[in-house]
């Protein structure tokens, strides 16, 4: 008897119904994604129609990545795929580890929160679209399971805890895999026998017929998979066939050589339970004989699920951008594809190797093992960096007879230690270690090493990137100002948020300038794109209106001048920019816009609207331009807001109608605390994605108290 918060019991009315929905369906494999704790991945959960090897290299998807399933759970709603072609064009990474003809759909687990996405997959046979009843169904059965998940929450158990891919039957449960009912499975599938496999590849029937075509015994066979029991279909190719069988559900034929001479035809029929083979021998005239019939088998090739995560691993390389991508893909797609249960990513710096990245090992391991010398004879990582050749060992004795003290200090039972070399350049070095011992056959290694140039190349780009992001970054914090001068009769705050494509820097500035005692100037403007040359320019107009501002110039000659500083520096990038005298004597505010969008005032009733101002143009464009003024009153309890462009454009909107919008939520606002109040803006705007542009802030408030008192 299971108890309220048992997780059998909560898993098995879970994966009930998520069976239960792919039948219903008709789909061939179902996949259950759920959000990991950090909710920055969605990891398979319940997977049926298929073995869980399949599914390794899209276990863990990113939320943020270009996948049916993440675009479903991102955008919530459901995702249709309705053919092969479709797949290519729209969702071309995806089609990578799916080269089968498919047809996909995708969708939103959500209840009271976003728990995950479904994904079914059918034969590309079915109609390439979705009626009604079907879309209406899906959506029901995410409901349901969301329900499910919910309820479990509320015990205290929700079912997804387990880092293991669950795998549930999608045939009815009254089958049974005995090999007996296997071979009445594979006789209502075809006219006599041969041979029958599950959906994990392993042999469940053989007949005496198969037995003498392929001239081995039903005892070695049964229980194995063909490329392991018969050699000579030890071929990624031949392998990959029975994965197209099982992903597409369409039958299969491929010709194969039974050495020396005995060329067959296999014909592969699948369905939900396994896959029926039929073996009948082919006229096909074997190739021409090498040279010598007495050379050496070649190495054995890579097994074709091993090719898939090097393909895979390949496109997910040429989306990462930084260091730490780097370290965060190799940890979800290599250990898991290799069953490592530790990672090491080095990087050689000035004749060390510093660690940029580890899991799996205590902090104080790596403390260690961080900065060692590459030549060092402590571990073999600087051995296998200069040499450029790889290095395995199975267990603990082999390691320590080079390297004595390298199985204390890790603690692990097994290495592979990876050099990552560029033209002869050496990047730096991976390492995947195991809790046990285990021998690297040369089909691994193969793979491991390749798998070597692709993490060195994309690792150099990253930290190319780094580096210059590093830079761009440190200069932008050099040119924004630190903290904003403390002024009497007034209360401020500013955000400043990058765009999140590119670098995150950009050319968006604002500053808050103190004027004597009875004066100040706020200023914000917007240079255009969001990269280095943005932020330079932003240095040069912000250091420009700063040193006009201080010796008492008017607002529109501090424009008037800093334009012709730009124009003579000629930097190709325009800017816009709002400077905003405020003179608390005068009780007023005077501006000069150059091109940028105006102030919005709220009023101490709470009448909220954008200030009128009359823009001059762009910096940099007319040496001669001329930048009106406008004054507006300076009341108690006003409030004023400065903002660019990125918190209110959006592709089809008007920007009347966007500040019009802003100018509402501000009304709206709480302003008794200047950091919220922002918060709220930027909330309000949708700022919480993907922005496509710098976004600045700067909010003054004039306090009654203190102008009373001036």
């Amino acid at each position: 008897m299971t108890s309220a918060g048992d997780p059998v019991a909560d898993n098995g009315e879970l994966d009930a119904v998520f069976a239960d929905t792919a039948r219903r369906t008709g789909a061939s494999i179902g996949a259950l994604y759920l959000l990991t704790p950090d909710e920055q991945s969605l990891r398979l959960d319940v997977l049926c129609g298929a073995p869980a090897e399949f599914a390794a290299p899209w276990s863990k998807v990113a939320v943020a990545a270009p996948a049916p399933v993440a675009v479903a759970f991102r955008e919530e709603h459901l995702v249709w795929v309705g053919s092969q072609e479709e797949m290519a064009r729209t969702y071309p990474r995806t089609s990578v580890v799916l080269p089968y003809p498919l047809v996909l759909a995708a969708a939103p687990v959500t209840g009271t929160r976003r728990w995950g996405a479904l994904l079914l997959m059918w034969p590309a046979t079915r109609p390439p679209y979705m009626t009604g009843r079907e879309r209406g169904h899906i959506t029901a059965s995410c409901r349901r399971l969301a329900r499910l998940l919910e309820e479990a929450a509320e015990r205290g158990r929700p079912p997804s805890g387990d880092e293991r891919t669950r795998v549930v039957p999608l045939a009815p449960e009254d089958r049974s895999d005995s090999p007996a009912m296997a071979a009445a499975d594979f006789a209502e599938r075809l006219p006599g026998g041969s041979c029958a496999l599950n959906l994990e590849g392993q042999v469940t029937y053989v007949s005496s017929g198969a037995c003498d075509l392929l001239d081995c015994e039903a005892g070695r066979l049964l229980g194995t998979v063909p490329w392991q029991s018969l050699r000579w279909l030890d071929d990624p190719t031949y392998e990959d066939r029975y994965r197209a069988a099982v992903l597409s559900r369409e039958p299969v034929s491929f010709t194969a050589c039974r050495p020396p001479d005995h060329w067959l035809e296999f014909h592969l029929y699948p369905d939900a339970s396994g896959i029926s083979i039929r073996i009948v021998p082919s006229g096909a005239q074997p190739p021409p004989a090498p040279a010598s019939s007495h050379s050496a088998r070649p190495a054995t090739p890579a097994r074709a699920g091993r090719l898939y995560q090097l393909t895979h691993l390949a496109a997910g390389l040429t989306e990462v951008v930084g260091v730490q991508d780097v370290v965060a893909l190799v940890a979800e797609q290599v250990m898991p594809a290799f069953g490592a249960r530790g990672l090491v990513l080095s990087t050689a710096e000035a004749g060390r190797l510093r660690i940029t990245g580890y899991r799996g090992y205590d902090p104080h391991i790596i403390e260690r093992l961080d900065g060692l010398s590459v030549d060092t004879d402590f571990t073999p990582a600087g051995r296998a960096l200069s040499s450029g050749v790889p290095a395995f060992f199975s267990d603990p004795e082999e390691m320590r007879r080079l390297y004595p003290e390298a199985p204390q200090v890790s603690g692990k039972q097994a290495w592979a230690f990876l050099p990552l070399i560029i033209s002869g350049r050496p990047v730096g070095c991976c390492i995947l270690s195991y809790d046990h011992p285990r021998a690297f056959p040369a089909e691994e290694r193969a793979v491991m090493t390749s798998l070597a140039g692709l993490i060195a190349q994309a690792l150099d780009r990253a930290r190319l990137y780094d580096t210059k992001h590093e830079l761009a970054h440190g200069l932008q914090q050099a040119v924004l100002p630190r903290a904003l001068p403390e002024i009497a009769g007034l209360r401020v705050a500013a955000r400043y948020l990058p765009a999140t494509r590119g670098m995150a820097i950009g050319g968006d500035f604002y500053d808050l300038i103190r004027l004597g005692d009875t004066a100040a100037a706020a200023v914000i403007g917007d240079v255009q794109g969001h990269n280095v040359a943005a932020a330079a320019v932003m240095g040069q107009v912000r250091t420009g209106i700063y040193a006009h501002a201080t010796v008492g110039t008017s607002p529109d000659q501090i424009l008037a001048r800093t334009n012709r500083l730009l124009a003579d520096l000629a930097p190709d990038l325009f800017t816009s920019c709002l400077y905003a005298r405020l003179d608390f004597a005068c009780r007023r505010v005077t501006l000069a816009s150059a091109g940028h969008p105006p102030p919005l005032l709220r009023l101490a009733d709470g009448d909220t609207r954008p200030a009128d101002v009359s823009p001059g143009p762009l910096l940099g464009i007319d040496p001669e331009a001329v930048f009106p003024l406008t004054e507006i009153p300076l009341t108690p309890d006003s409030t004023l807001a400065f903002y660019t462009d990125g918190l209110i454009e959006e592709p089809g909107t008007d920007l009347d109608d966007a500040i019009a919008g802003l100018a509402h939520h501000l009304a709206h606002a709480d302003e008794r605390d200047l950091d919220l109040l922002i918060d709220h803006l930027l909330s309000k705007a949708g700022t919480d994605g993907q922005r496509a542009d710098d976004i600045a802030l700067l909010v003054l408030h004039h306090d009654a108290v203190h102008h009373d008192a001036g």
